[in-house]
């Protein structure tokens, strides 16, 4: 064991420490400058794999260099930082390339996977969720959404992407869960793996935000519920009268339980705020109201 006694040793251990962090925190700032990415702590040390290059590094204002014509979806979620690994295996000719983007929050992580997810693709159980296809894996863990790819690997691509992407994962200290407002979305008819995060410009409007879609499916009718979060009752009501007022050249009924909206692209839309959520039901065709009330119902019921 280490024994510290006289007055000198102490001084110099505390200016060791002294140094040692105002280093940290002077090459931080530096890399921050620079235009270096902090994302490279994730990056996993696997054996046999090797970086033969330093990892890429993106930020907002460089995004479409590496994703030329994707990179506005990642920007409207609030894209912070990308960072990209492009590992080879040395005893091999397997590749194996890695993305993670910081999307600065869980739930805009979640919206631009969401985004991009199908909800017939093979889901597996990796962070808050993920899903393989062939030679890629993409998953959301916290408030990064990371993508792999692999090549050349034959049937152990899939092994090599899961081995990457648990090493990822164990590196994420706040790991996060799928956004809790996806629970008030009625069962009986969801499309699983269908909801759907938009965190501005919902239904294409600029002041409707914060909006959570879910598809639904019974027999030969399809329509969608979804929920669009204020940051309290007034903001709510505020988007509301806003909606109203965009619509009031087409066929608004008040309704016990809200608004029902004749509209020319999603037929039928019932619409009302309960608390500081505003929720609701469209494309609803006229033969099929009662089912629109019915789904109206049970949102409204389940927000309450």
């Amino acid at each position: 064991m280490m024994r510290i006694s006289k007055p000198k040793e102490l001084l110099k251990l505390f200016l060791a420490f002294v140094l040692f962090f105002s280093f940290s925190n002077a090459r931080g700032a530096l890399l921050e400058e620079e235009g270096v990415s902090s994302l490279h702590f994730l990056l996993p040390d696997v054996v046999t794999w090797k970086i033969p290059e330093s990892p890429q590094d993106y930020f907002p204002e460089i995004l479409f260099e590496y994703i030329n014509g994707a990179a506005e979806i990642y920007l409207s979620y609030d894209f912070k930082e990308l960072t990209v690994g492009q590992y080879e295996k040395g005893d091999s000719n397997a590749s194996l390339i890695i993305e993670i983007y910081d999307m600065g929050t869980e739930i805009n992580s979640f919206g631009i996977y969401s985004a991009e997810r199908f909800p017939d693709s093979q889901f597996i159980s990796l962070g808050s969720q993920g899903y393989l296809e062939e030679e890629t894996l993409n998953f959301i863990v916290g408030k990064y959404y990371v993508k792999l790819l692999c090549f050349d690997s034959g049937e152990d691509s899939a092994d090599f992407l899961k081995l990457f992407s648990q090493e990822v994962v164990k590196r994420v200290k706040d790991k996060g869960t799928l956004p809790p407002a996806l629970a008030f979305f009625p069962k009986q008819g969801l499309v699983r793996n269908s909801e759907k995060f938009i965190l501005r410009n919902f239904m294409g409007y600029s002041f409707l935000h914060s909006g959570y879609l879910a598809n639904y499916k019974l027999e030969d009718l399809e329509f969608d519920c979804f929920l669009m979060e204020g940051e309290n009752a007034d903001d709510a009501q505020s988007m509301l009268k806003k909606y109203l007022k965009k619509k009031r050249k087409q066929s608004v009924e008040e309704i016990s339980a809200g608004f029902r909206i004749k509209d020319r692209y999603y037929h039928n839309i019932y619409l009302a705020r309960v608390e500081n959520y505003l929720c609701g039901v469209m494309k609803i065709k006229d033969e099929s109201l009662e089912i629109g009330d019915k789904y109206f119902g049970m949102l409204i019921e389940s927000l309450k």
